[in-house]
């Protein structure tokens, strides 16, 4: 697949009459403890590149990022992450795009990235999207699976936006995951000691799901979706989202979801008994002007065997927002008070942020509480409009994490660059 995708390739490249895309640069440090109390800095530096290059309606798009720890190496430095490489071709013939090579996949069910092909069709109110393609390896490693019918990704979704105001789609997605064969010590039937390899059954997600939605300008809104699981046989989740605004200031949201547990086909963890849950979540909203905003939320969620509820209240202006949270239930006991602000100044050229939190929790009315403090201090510097300086420290306390003090540092350039054509 790497060959052919370089055929594909370099004759965008070599044609192309566009460039751009971003490079940042970072480094990120702190301090590790071990259980003799002794620690170690360390210094992560990462290189990030978002390139893409056009030419008419096509283009190739590229994201990639290497790390490596200028202090104390981890096993795994340095490391190069390639996220996206891919062709794109864009309304071909008034009606497909096409994207071969490793893409993003998003997917309620199963995310990430994948190497192989997308194709969508578009045509008056209806766009229908098929994709397949192998796994990609841990980390993003530039590799290509060897094993295509037992290490893949493949679906589809069908879209209408005929009708006014409304959007339905229904969608099929099977990931299959190439078991790791991998040798153990057993006991033979004498009770001796034997080197055994052990290879597993394939594990599978296979899905399919629904979704329906409705939008009446910015008065109401409505969203639910469905989901199947194919090889259990049952329904994996209901799920409904909805806002109503028609009211002067006011917003009244509502949401709830119906969830099993998604467990992976011949996993090991599917013989366990396990229950669903139901989460269910109403609020309000109300605009005291245009710079204020009041909210407050609460939500239910039923267990099995239990139940635990939630309490968000808070505030957003013009400067940040200052919330507070409190959880009770089988779910633990929590209240959290955070605050976060930020500025900017001389038309853009400074935005300096702060964020405070204090927590309180503990699992059980019978554990022991715990508290944690956080503050997080930041400056962003952008003399230009292609380039910016972000500094942001981190300060956490908790009986973990003692005085923990972590610092990042980022650079972000963008550049965009026509080429003459003679």
């Amino acid at each position: 697949m790497k060959k052919y995708l370089l055929i594909l390739i370099i004759p965008v490249v070599l044609s192309a009459q566009n460039f751009n895309g971003r490079f940042s640069s970072s480094a990120y440090t702190f301090e590790r403890y071990d259980l003799n109390e002794s620690s170690e800095t360390y210094l992560r530096t990462f290189q990030s590149l978002l390139l893409n290059i056009n030419e008419g309606q096509f283009s190739v798009r590229t994201r990639i990022n290497f790390e490596a720890d200028v202090m104390n190496s981890l096993d795994t430095d340095p490391r190069l992450r390639m996220y996206n490489l891919y062709l794109e071709g864009r309304n071909l013939f008034d009606i497909a795009t096409i994207k071969i090579g490793r893409q993003s996949l998003i997917n309620t069910v199963a995310g990430g990235v994948y190497d192989g092909a997308n194709l969508s069709l578009k045509y008056k109110g209806f766009e229908l999207t098929g994709f397949y393609g192998g796994n990609v390896p841990a980390y993003q490693k530039l590799e290509i699976t060897d094993d295509f019918a037992n290490d893949y990704v493949l679906g589809g979704e069908l879209v209408s936006t005929a009708v006014e105001n409304f959007r339905f789609a229904v969608g099929f997605i099977d990931k299959n995951f190439k078991p790791q064969s991998y040798e153990a010590i057993r006991l033979d039937d004498n009770f001796n000691p034997i080197t055994v390899l052990i290879q597993r059954n394939s594990n599978q997600y296979k899905y399919i799901s629904g979704e329906v939605s409705y939008i009446l300008e910015d008065d109401l809104e409505l969203n639910s979706s469905y989901e199947y699981d194919v090889n259990l046989e049952t329904t994996s989740k209901i799920e409904f989202a909805g806002r109503y605004s028609q009211i002067e200031n006011l917003g009244v949201n509502f949401y709830y979801n119906y969830r099993e547990p998604r467990i992976r086909y011949n996993s090991i963890f599917s013989v366990f008994n396990y229950g669903n849950s139901q989460e269910i979540e109403a609020g309000l909203d109300y605009k005291l002007s245009d710079e204020y905003t009041v909210f407050g939320k609460f939500g239910y969620v039923k267990y099995e065997d239990d139940n635990a509820q939630r309490l968000s209240l808070g505030l957003n202006t013009f400067l940040g927002s200052v919330s507070y949270r409190k959880t009770f239930g089988y779910a633990g006991e929590l209240d959290a008070v955070s605050l976060y602000t930020a500025k900017t100044f001389l038309e853009g050229l400074i935005t300096p942020s702060l964020g405070l939190s204090y927590t309180s929790y503990k699992l059980s009315p019978d554990s022991e509480k715990n508290n944690l403090a956080s503050v997080l201090l930041g400056l962003n510097v952008r003399p230009f409009r292609s380039l910016s300086f972000d500094i942001q420290g981190q300060y956490m306390d908790n009986k973990i994490y003692k005085n923990d003090l972590r610092l990042l540092f980022k650079v972000n350039h963008w550049f965009n660059t026509n080429l003459n054509v003679l």
